[in-house]
């Protein structure tokens, strides 16, 4: 039975009536709580201001039809908790120190703003997200995952997974590979950011970054106070005088495919690389975000497998499965290990140890592999697509780089120029583009004589789509 409506505090129980209701009607045995889970929310979104005063209990009792017992509890509860204020014979009003609650939660993952085509590169297609084989392994690793790995992890990770990574790595790409020496983390920016503490306390505090390069490196270095030093590169990758010259110990390297130039280092500046770093008894710092991605040939080994003594080695599925995952691993020289995990366990305690379980599964089975095959050829096919269709709507237009990840470089002839009247063209036309001059970690210009050097990513985008924003980008840099 519905209880009769009465008013008997004026304004602050007719209000009281209006947000509690529904907490009055719930079932007897969880009436109590959801009375006060409802009148707590009510103080924290201010809807009952700061200085409100309150119903007496025995009238919010009778307006709510609840026993006065049940509203008594639930003022002294939140009185208690700092909610509401009463005094003697003064009556119950709710508290000064409460401060209303955010209206909403504001979303701050980088998306795209709506573009007509969107080639800014760094996102894979996460609609090749394997989602049925992901919820299989799931499903598997919760019906036999033992209590016990429900725990704090080993701060490394699951050994498990350490044992499948391990081959997988060995395998596909040349790596020397204990599971001892490997690190679950979160992405190769956690990586990134425990190699930077690990510099710090052994006394580096800089570290060489290729230029252009990620834009990402000098604000995760920063985070454990070592500075980025830019380093231009050659035609064979990081070039060695400039190298000799900066002082550092550390280097940075994307040595299968530069970030965000596309060339590989030759085999030559390789063998030179691990000179240096003897020399000066230093590091390497290998991220290999998309060595798996190569279309013209089999991808060439990862440069740690030359020297895993001088060599720390970092990757990630955010260009394979989906970034979201935030699931990479690190693989650090013998001497450096303890020092980086010791700072992973203080850091976050380890890894979601389910997601560990399921990768590893994941990996066992095959289905990375068979994952990485569909990456290859959808990221192929529009590769080729691009490749294409910028040839037939720029003529002149050069691709440069080798025929391997997630983007181009596409210099398109002077004739589009000069390159910021090309940008705010695409800008006006709702083409997402990137210059090459965006991931400069030294100031520079744009582009030479007037040219006009683009990174563009392709994997996010069908080959349909591709052909589609090529049109439009072509339409807007001649109208």
């Amino acid at each position: 039975m519905r209880p009769t409506r009465r008013n008997p505090g004026g304004g602050a129980a007719s209000a009281a009536w209006e947000l509690l209701l529904p907490a009055a009607s719930a079932p007897a045995r969880t009436r109590g709580r959801s009375l006060q889970a409802a009148l707590r929310e009510a103080v924290r979104s201010g809807r009952l201001a700061p200085g409100t005063r309150l119903p007496s209990s025995r009238d919010l009792a009778a307006d709510l039809g609840v026993s006065r017992g049940l509203v008594t509890e639930a003022y002294e509860q939140l009185t208690a908790e700092g909610y509401l204020r009463s005094g003697r014979g003064a009556g119950t009003w709710v508290g000064a120190a409460v401060r209303a609650a955010r209206p909403r939660a504001r979303d701050l993952a980088p998306r795209s703003p709506g573009a007509r085509a969107d080639f800014v590169p760094g996102t894979p297609d996460l609609a090749l997200f394997p989602r049925a084989a992901w919820a299989a392994a799931q499903r598997a690793v919760l019906a036999e995952l033992p209590h016990r790995d429900l725990g704090y992890p080993d701060p490394r990770g699951l050994p498990r997974l350490r044992t499948a990574l391990a081959e997988l790595l060995a395998r596909r790409r040349g790596v020397v590979a204990d599971p001892e020496r490997i690190v679950i983390v979160s992405g190769v920016a956690q990586a990134t950011a425990l190699l930077g503490f690990a510099l710090h306390a052994r006394g580096m505090r800089t570290v060489g970054v290729e230029d252009p390069g990620s834009p990402q490196h000098d604000a995760l270095y920063a985070s454990a106070e070592v500075a980025a030093v830019p380093l231009p590169l050659d035609d064979e990758g990081v070039a060695l005088e400039p190298l000799r010259a900066s002082g550092v110990r550390a280097v940075v390297t994307t040595p299968a495919h530069q970030f965000p130039t596309g060339i590989a280092c030759s085999a030559r500046r390789r063998a030179e690389l691990l000179d240096w770093a003897r020399s000066v008894d230093g590091i390497v710092l290998e991220d290999d975000y998309d060595g798996d991605f190569r279309y013209d040939r089999a991808p060439v080994g990862a440069l740690q497998g030359l020297d895993p003594d001088h060599v720390a080695y970092t990757g990630s599925v955010s260009k394979s499965l989906a970034p979201g995952l935030r699931l990479g691993w690190l693989l650090v020289p013998e001497s450096w290990t303890e020092e980086v995990v010791e700072r992973k366990r203080t850091m976050d305690l380890g890894h979601p140890a389910l997601d560990q379980a399921v990768f590893a599964r994941f990996l066992e089975r095959g289905d990375y592999d068979r994952q990485l095959r569909r990456c290859q050829r959808a990221y192929r096919e529009r590769r080729d697509a691009l490749v294409a269709a910028l040839d037939a709507r720029f003529p002149g237009a050069e691709v440069s780089g080798i025929a391997a990840g997630l983007h181009v470089i596409a210099t398109l002839p002077r004739r589009y120029g000069p390159e910021e009247r090309f940008l705010t063209r695409m800008a006006g036309a709702g083409v997402a583009v990137r210059p090459l001059s965006a991931y400069a970690h030294a100031p520079t210009g744009p582009g030479a004589g007037g040219e006009v050097r683009l990174v563009l990513g392709y994997a996010h985008v069908p080959p349909a789509r591709v052909t589609e924003g090529v049109r439009l980008m072509a339409h807007a840099a001649t109208g």
